[in-house]
């Protein structure tokens, strides 16, 4: 079938639903929703048999829903209407919730239900950002692939919402959210200000005063049973502050300044306001665990395997951030295990260099240059281990450097339904050792496609290429029992003992020195970073404050679409495709998994 998906932005569930339709065997497109002449003269140009929405916040044009089949991915059940669905169902501590398929007419929300699904919450708040990539992500899905289903059914009418029973208690027509229904009081319950601000993560934010800074505040966890006065900014670690509340404290790892700021780091946002917060101690990996200790980085051992975790907000990793994994690396390595697992975060394994920092930053340049060669030093690490069988577990999505940052790693193994975007965008030569792994695992020719081509790839996908050597279960607790299960096979005296000894002797063998291959991408990166070759600058600022782009990339078009397009016109005195291809003094004579 030829599909399109009209979305807002191709975020990480059209992401998911564009590679799962793929896999199936349908033509997809995508369109960029922008002023409504401009979705009337795209869809007529895809001329889609069928047309998705799984993330769409305009309404579509009559002239749209009423020649083409156009289905709506509500994040509600059956019956429940508005813009902010899961903020309400958080907020109100909802226990069960959904996800409609419905068909797009006048009334938004309103018209015939095509499909359905419905899925527990659970009674600890969840992030709504967490909700959004997890169990929404999931019904959201299932729908989609029904919806196509009956589309190819000439027999198939969908039922009017109307005659629809609704599947949750309570659900239906609600208004936006707005910051007065968020508002909170420090001397609250620890509970009630947790539950206010994880239903509004990641976009709003809820709008507080910190520190005597008005901003929007996001990333909060449960900190110790303190007394103090609420809203005493108690501590500080890892970027995040520690501050009170009425019955104890909570941990915020992001704040965005009310004017005009961008989210950063806790530290970072509140600079010199932080004078004399003390810093919490550092708890060493050896420790037990702290119970409500912010830990970004956190280390464990089972008998021979040890268990490195980081979760980095939203996957970006600033230089910190690098440190401190490459510390925790560095100890995990040290240890006498003959496993090492390296996880990442469920919502994302990682997604490259923090370009909030950079952009905040006084010498953006230089903090760009800073947090390249730390995330180096990290994927170096990874790459030269042989005192373990290193397993990388993409528990969570990953975007740009890093999909590349496992990559070294022994065993790539990604949990079901995530999706990789193992290539550079944001005028990015990219670095990361890519030019090193990347051929070395998919071959060279298919790494340069890769890329080239800047599109999403499904755990399918990625696994009948090379990318990931195995493939676990969706659900986050069958995935963590079966990475459990694939650790211990591995872990296996005999077999780690001729995989470690076999890495070191094709690490010796390497005709090119593993600086040779950073050297390059350095200097690439250096043109991208400091002489802004192909508006590194501009596109990091679109980024950072969410610009929405000018038009649909040329290579998420449905075929015959000849629209306004962002990629594929080189531009004057840039790089163009030419120049990104690997030299061939650096491609290696043949393809060898890492």
């Amino acid at each position: 079938m030829r599909i399109l998906l009209l979305v807002s932005a191709f975020n990480g569930l059209s992401q998911r639903v564009w590679c799962a339709l793929r896999d199936a065997g349908h033509e997809v497109g995508v369109l960029l929703a922008g002023s409504e002449r401009e979705i009337v003269d795209g869809v007529h140009a895809a001329a889609p048999e069928l047309i998705l929405c799984p993330y769409l916040k305009d309404r579509v044009p009559a002239e749209i829903w009423q020649r083409f089949r156009t289905v709506i991915l509500h994040p509600g059940p059956v019956g429940d209407r508005g813009p902010s669905s899961l903020d309400w169902a958080i907020a109100e501590g909802a226990r069960s919730w959904g996800v409609t398929a419905l068909q797009a007419v006048e009334e938004l929300d309103a018209g015939p239900i095509w499909a359905a699904r419905t899925f527990p919450l659970p009674a600890v708040p969840p992030r709504k950002s967490a909700l959004y990539t997890g169990p929404v992500s999931d019904a959201a899905l299932e729908c989609a692939l029904e919806v196509v289903a009956k589309a190819g059914d000439p027999s198939f009418t969908p039922v009017p919402a109307e005659e629809t029973p609704t599947q949750i208690p309570g659900a239906g027509p609600r208004p936006m959210m707005r910051q007065a229904d968020r508002a909170f009081d420090w001397a609250d319950p620890t509970e009630t200000i947790m539950r206010r601000i994880r239903a509004a993560d990641g976009t709003p934010g809820v709008l507080s005063e910190v520190g005597g800074l008005s901003a929007y505040v996001y990333d909060t966890h449960p900190g110790p049973v303190r007394k103090a006065r609420p809203g005493t900014l108690l501590g500080r670690r890892q970027g995040a502050i520690l501050v009170a509340t009425g019955d104890g404290s909570l941990w915020l790892g992001h704040l965005r300044p009310a004017e005009g700021g961008i989210k950063l780091p806790a530290t970072t946002a509140l600079g010199e306001r932080l004078r004399g917060v003390a810093d919490s101690p550092v708890q060493a990996y050896a420790e037990p665990e702290i119970p409500n200790a912010y830990r970004q980085v956190r280390y464990r051992r089972t008998g021979t395997i040890g268990w490195l975790h980081f979760d980095f907000y939203n996957g970006a990793m600033a230089p910190g951030h690098c440190r401190r994994l490459l510390t925790a690396l560095r100890h995990a390595i040290a240890q006498d295990t003959r496993v090492l697992v390296l996880r990442g975060g469920t919502e994302a394994f990682s997604n490259g260099i923090h370009l909030n920092v950079i952009e905040a930053a006084p010498d953006p340049a230089g903090a760009a240059w800073a947090s390249i060669r730390a995330i180096n030093e990290v994927c170096r690490e990874i790459i030269t281990c042989t005192r373990q069988v290193v397993v990388a577990a993409y528990a969570g999505s990953a975007g740009a450097g890093g999909v590349m940052l496992g990559l070294g790693a022994d065993v790539v193994a990604a949990r079901d339904g995530i999706v990789l975007n193992p290539y550079y965008d944001m005028g990015l030569f990219g670095s990361e050792l890519h030019t090193y792994t990347l051929p070395r695992r998919v071959g060279t020719d298919r790494a340069q496609h890769l890329i080239d081509g800047k599109l999403p790839v499904s755990t399918a996908q990625a696994v009948r290429i090379g990318l990931v050597d195995e493939i676990g279960p969706r659900h986050p607790e069958a995935y963590a029992q079966w990475l459990t299960l694939l650790a211990e096979r591995h872990s296996d005296a005999r077999a780690a003992r001729k995989r470690r000894a076999a890495k070191a002797r094709r690490l010796a063998a390497e005709r090119i020195p593993l600086d040779v291959f950073e050297t390059r991408e350095l200097a690439e990166m250096s043109r991208d970073i400091y002489a802004d070759r192909s508006g590194f600058s501009a596109a990091r600022g679109a980024f950072v404050r969410k610009t929405r782009p000018a038009a649909t990339p040329r290579q998420l078009l449905l075929a015959g679409n000849t629209g306004p397009v962002l990629a594929g016109r080189p531009r004057p005195g840039n790089a163009g495709p030419a120049d990104r291809r690997l030299p061939s003094a650096v491609r290696p004579a043949v393809p060898v998994v890492a």
